[in-house]
């Protein structure tokens, strides 16, 4: 091999081990220890004004509350993270969510996500990550899975971890909280390059701990739509962590909570130190 050649794959070699260095820097950031609770704030564009009671209708009332909190991570897209910066910057890592959709399309369009971001952007606003989701079991499925193969292409380059929203959805899922689709949907995940899964829970410890045993890289659970009762949502918690979950992924539980403060850091006392609910 030429001088010119070797030079050249020490080079590449250098920038690939670099990149990896850098994940795992992130990475630790978001999973402290290995377990996270993240703050997910994207449902202004999923879901729009609905999801919110008045006063925290503005996004900077919420992400306030959320740093405030001692969330370990907020999820945001772009333009909120962009509006909110001065809040969250130099205080908690931030993963920026690349794709979504709104709730104003048809039905028939509901199961498609599309790219709203771009992960040199979030690199440069200082994230410490960036998440994507992919549908499995949609229509669209194959045009989601390319979209998130290319955002762990980009991020692979630039040191970045990438957590995927694994949700199965489509006319063929019967249950997208069953065991076996959720362990197919998190082993898919996995397939096309996810760093962190963010998927369903399964309905109890055991089936869960199933699906985290099945898979080489953490798994959180997505929180969902508001539970009636919120200890209800905490005993939900402790049974991921006794199944070996990473931890949580969750907005509304928090924010549409009249005690915002106290479920978040009621949360938090669970993944990180494994109270029980009950106590809380």
């Amino acid at each position: 091999m030429g001088a010119v050649e070797d030079r050249e794959e020490r080079v590449v070699m250098q920038l690939e081990s670099c990149s990896g260095i850098g994940k795992k820097v992130r990475l630790s950031r978001i999973l402290k220890g290995g377990k996270g609770v993240v703050f997910a704030f994207d449902h202004g564009f999923e879901h729009g004004p609905s999801d919110f009671m008045p006063e925290r209708s503005n996004p900077r009332k919420v992400v306030d509350l959320a740093v405030e909190s001692g969330v370990d991570a907020l999820m945001l897209t772009r333009g909120v993270a962009q509006a909110t910066a001065d809040l969250w910057a130099g205080r908690v890592p931030v993963i920026i969510k690349l794709t979504g959709k709104t709730s104003l399309r048809p039905p028939d369009m509901q199961m498609q996500q599309y790219r709203i971001g771009f992960v040199e952007d979030a690199v440069a606003m200082g994230a410490d990550g960036v998440a994507a989701t992919v549908y499995w079991g949609a229509p669209g499925e194959d045009a989601m899975a390319e979209e998130f193969a290319a955002i762990v292409s980009e991020s692979e380059r630039l040191g970045v971890p990438v957590m995927i929203l694994a949700y199965p959805r489509g006319p063929s899922i019967i249950e997208r909280h069953d065991e076996y689709i959720v362990k197919y949907a998190s082993r898919a995940s996995v397939e096309i390059g996810a760093d962190i899964i963010k998927t369903h829970y399964t309905g109890s410890a055991e089936s869960f701990r199933r699906v985290v045993e099945s898979v080489p890289v953490p798994v959180l659970m997505s929180g969902g739509a508001k539970t009636e009762d919120p200890k209800e949502f905490l005993r939900t918690v402790k049974s991921v962590m006794d199944a070996g979950g990473a931890g949580v992924v969750v907005g509304r539980n928090v924010f549409q909570s009249q005690d915002f403060a106290g479920t978040a850091r009621a949360i938090l006392e669970i993944v990180h130190k494994g109270t029980d609910p009950e106590r809380l």
